[in-house]
């Protein structure tokens, strides 16, 4: 992942281009720490915020010049090593272009024979991202804003080195000739980013076969399956059964498996496809999902690009072609597009408010990193609050999206088994989509890119892949006073990192909202297009909506996984947070409720790791905070944070659902664990295939590890139950979900809210 340009966005016409005709190209000065330690903002001639013109509908592209370079620490009198300029390469900063060529390089290299090289496929390559202790020392002493604070020196305390470790590379390799699956640990120089190209200057430290797994699937197999059983002449002659010649007009959806049987064993890699046909070949935008091919049942080796089972089971007709099935402009599918909607301009004349340097953010009093892996997508890193005297305040290590997987309730074939797990078995940051072609965003944005390896170990690159932007959203807060008339109000402005995803027929927004009051709101925003089934003439079935002639769209769940690694209060060193959760009682009749309108929040402390699993209850108001053991505020109480939930569900599926072997963390709203730092997803790292039995947090969980006060790591778990709509038809309008993490005796309000300036700069011109 790397930091690209910055884009004033001044439209969202479909044609508008990347950068406003005209528009000046203002350099932007790297964050960098005056001797004093002061941080400048990047800055246009002089000043401390970009400034752009905004007249008319001009914008203004920024560009980020050369990052600070890296130099030898000074020893002072004292022999403690000071840092007068930052290193390149921050601990969490996500792997270069250069950095995954060099470790696929070095796995290549470290092949036994030339065929067992040749026949690495690479799933992926990650950042192993160093312990919390040395992203500490980073940030206190290595790069800026440099915070000492949080590694305070004391007599006799070790020196701090001149160098932090080496960056290391963490490796998913498939062996195609083996069916063997392995993880490969890289230490890379530092060297060889900056100044060789990429050439060969990695270390392997271990590699480790890992048994029975099978490891996400590829695009590339996604392609490869589609033309294997496309050529498949039984499937040809099925499909001239239904009147398909044109096997152009055929699509070919590879899903995983997933575990039913021991015919699903990861023994053999294994994909069953879905099958969709188009009705017109040289139109490239119709929606192939609108004709489902029912009744064909196959099954794909992976491995060898074969099909090993195939019955043509059913002759359901195709449905008829639906008019209404596109959802491209209107005349392309034989409507109007409105006309009546007109131009709204998000303006920020003096520039964007926050401040970047490489990966690190800052903007009002919040300061966090941002990172990006495969699997999970976007990751947020560090997240802090300067709160005046007290300074820089920890909330949160880790924030990311682990999971997500979506059961589906028709019990007939192919339904049944449709229960994607997305990010295990695809991965949502690899299906992340470029940014640069749309109107995701709106305003002054910050796009950074990700950079992956493919399956054959070349380096990706999608281009603005997360938008970082800032949004007005209302009103923060307001009061009249009814006796003299005066009013007090401020606008609310809100910081937004997000990225968007397609897997196959559903797209996926996964956003993080930072707060003036100190919220954080994660949310996800559901559109694309509906999983569906054919049906025969006349019939019809409970478990979907019929949404045209002879097609339905089945019932079904989206759950996501968030992993909430928190650390309110606590500097890197410090484990003294532990989680209560709050419920609301109404009190009992009797003395202490003699109006019978009494009630109050009781709180229970979660003191083990059995004890905190736990479910929502709207009828209780139940939430849950995250509180520090040490830190108290001026009234005396605990600071912390509060879990509060949005809308959720339970899987609606009986205990013995074969998904749920796998899914067995869905079972619950919120599990709690101590930090550990190789309990990463939900559901074990390798999903696919899986026939162990609540692998993951289910089986984490039996250690029944105290949480009084330790590290902590909330999953919270929430999902949608999608009973579809016919104005869910062809498209879908985007959904939302998610949750709070709200101050909760934290103590900031006065400070960062009742001073805001009444007068925001952000404006919308209509």
């Amino acid at each position: 992942m790397a930091a690209a340009k910055e884009k004033a966005s001044v439209c969202c016409s479909r044609d508008a281009p990347a950068r406003v005709a005209g528009a000046p190209v203002i350099p932007m000065r790297a964050i960098a720490a005056s001797p004093v330690g002061k941080v400048v903002a990047f800055a246009a001639g002089g000043g401390e915020r970009v400034a752009a013109s905004a007249a008319g509908a001009s914008g203004a592209v920024i560009e980020e010049i050369a990052a600070v370079q890296p130099t030898t620490a000074k020893a002072s009198s004292k022999g403690i090593p000071i840092m007068t300029r930052a290193q390149r390469c921050h601990p969490l900063d996500p792997l270069s272009a250069a950095e995954i060529a060099v470790a696929v390089a070095t796995v290549r290299a470290a092949g036994r024979s030339p065929e067992e090289r040749d026949s690495m496929r690479f799933v992926e390559a990650v950042l192993l991202e160093p312990e919390k202790n040395v992203v500490a020392l980073a940030d206190a002493y290595f790069f800026p804003p440099f915070q000492p604070s949080l590694l305070p020196r004391s007599k006799g305390s070790a020196v701090i080195p001149s160098r932090l470790p080496p960056r290391r590379a963490r490796l998913v390799v498939y062996n195609k000739q083996s069916n063997e699956t392995s993880i490969w640990i890289v230490e890379l120089s530092e060297v060889h980013a900056a100044t060789r190209g990429g050439h060969h200057r990695g270390k392997v430290i271990s590699s480790e076969v890992v048994p029975d797994v099978q490891p996400a699937m590829d695009a590339m197999e996604y392609a490869e399956c589609e033309a294997t059983v496309k050529s498949y002449p039984p499937f040809i002659e099925a499909m001239k059964r239904r009147g398909v010649d044109d096997m152009d007009l055929v699509m070919v959806d590879a899903w995983c498996a997933g575990y039913y049987n021991e015919a699903d064993a990861p023994s053999r890699r294994l994909g069953k496809p879905l099958i969709f046909c188009r009705t017109e070949s040289d139109s490239p935008m119709e929606n192939g999902y609108a004709r489902p091919v029912e009744g064909i049942y196959v099954v794909v080796d992976m491995q060898n690009n074969a099909v090993i089972e195939f019955e043509d089971r059913k002759l359901v007709p195709l449905p008829p072609p639906d008019h209404l099935r596109n959802y491209t402009p209107g005349e392309t599918r034989g409507g109007v597009d409105r006309s009546d909607v007109k131009p709204l301009i998000i303006n920020q004349p003096e520039g964007p408010s926050f401040r970047i340097n490489g990966y690190f953010v800052e903007w009002q009093k919040w300061n966090f990193r941002i990172g990006f892996t495969p699997k999970e997508g976007l990751v947020i890193y560090s997240v802090a609050y300067v709160d005046g005297s007290r300074g820089r305040r920890p909330i949160a290590h880790r924030l990311s999206f682990v999971e997500m997987v979506v059961p589906y309730g028709d019990p007939n074939e192919p339904h049944y088994r449709k229960n994607a797990f997305d990010a295990g078995e695809d991965g949502l940051g690899k299906n992340a989509h470029s940014l640069k072609k749309g109107c995701d965003c709106l305003g002054y944005i910050k796009y950074f890119d990700a950079h992956f390896t493919n399956f054959t170990g070349g380096v990706e690159t999608i281009e603005n892949c997360v938008c970082l932007h800032e949004e007005d959203h209302g009103i923060l807060w307001k009061h009249q006073d009814w006796r003299t008339g005066l009013a007090e109000v401020r606008r609310s402005r809100r910081l937004t990192v997000s990225f968007i995803c397609t897997v196959a027929n559903y797209e996926y927004g996964f956003y993080w909202h930072f707060y003036q009051d100190g919220k954080i709101e994660a949310e996800v925003k559901l559109t694309g297009i509906l999983s569906l089934g054919a049906l025969m003439p006349g019939e019809s079935r409970k478990y979907g909506t019929t949404i045209a002639p002879g097609l339905y769209a089945p019932v079904h769940q989206h759950f996501f996984v968030a992993r909430i690694d928190m650390a309110v209060d606590c500097k890197p060193n410090e484990a003294h947070n532990q989680v209560v959760e709050v419920n609301v009682k109404v009190e009992s009749a009797g003395t202490h409720n003699v109006h019978n309108n009494a009630f109050y929040a009781e709180e229970k402390l979660l003191k083990s790791e059995l004890q905190a699993m736990r479910d929502c209850d709207p009828s209780s108001a139940r939430h849950w905070i995250v509180r520090n053991t040490r830190t108290v505020n001026r009234t005396g109480q605990p600071t912390g944070y509060r879990l509060v939930p949005g809308s959720n569900c339970l899987p609606l599926a009986l205990p013995e659902a074969k998904f749920l072997r796998r899914a067995g963390f869905l079972k619950h709203n919120l599990w709690v664990t101590q930090y550990k730092s190789d309990e990463m997803f939900p559901g074990g790292e390798f999903p696919n295939q899986n026939p162990r039995i609540h692998e993951g947090l289910p089986t984490w969980v039996k250690k029944d590890r105290p949480l009084e006060e330790t590290d902590i790591v909330l999953w919270y778990v929430f999902g949608l139950t999608h009973i579809p709509r016919l104005e869910d038809w062809p498209v879908m309008p985007v959904e939302r979900i998610g949750f709070m993490l709200v101050v909760s005796a934290f103590e900031l309000f006065s400070v960062s809210v009742i001073g805001s300036e009444p007068k925001d700069p952000f404006v919308a011109f209509t």
